[in-house]
């Protein structure tokens, strides 16, 4: 079974930048990372997509975080980072790292990180 642990959340300023990082651990195979990724929810708000990353560099980002966040992996190291810059208010939720396989364009979701919470004040 696959560990996620997320780090880096916090607390910052509106239009200031947070990084954040998962890494896989346990029982880790390439098929059960092949596609790693970050969702989040916001406060009484469902869970949303945020950005995914193949093992091979395929990326796709939600429209909502285009140009202002950046998804990066090492495969050889199992992680995946988030790089958020000019985060707005809209982005606080926590935000969940997760690894699964991609089917086509659908990302189906095997493990599940505890999340780490962001808040981006005004």
């Amino acid at each position: 079974q696959v560990q996620l642990v997320e780090s880096g959340g916090g607390l910052v300023q509106a239009g200031g930048s947070l990084r954040l990082s998962c890494a896989a651990s346990g029982i880790v195979f390439s098929s059960n990372v092949e596609t790693m990724g970050w969702y989040r929810q916001p406060p009484g708000k469902q869970r949303e997509f945020v950005a995914r990353v193949t093992s091979g560099g395929d990326i796709k980002y939600a429209d909502s975080v285009k140009g202002r966040f950046t998804i990066s992996r090492e495969n050889a190291k199992k992680t995946v980072a988030l790089q958020m810059n000019s985060l707005k208010p809209e982005d606080t939720a926590v935000y969940y790292c997760t690894a699964g396989r991609l089917y086509s364009d659908y990302f189906s979701t095997s493990s599940w990180g505890q999340g780490t919470q962001v808040t981006v004040t005004s």
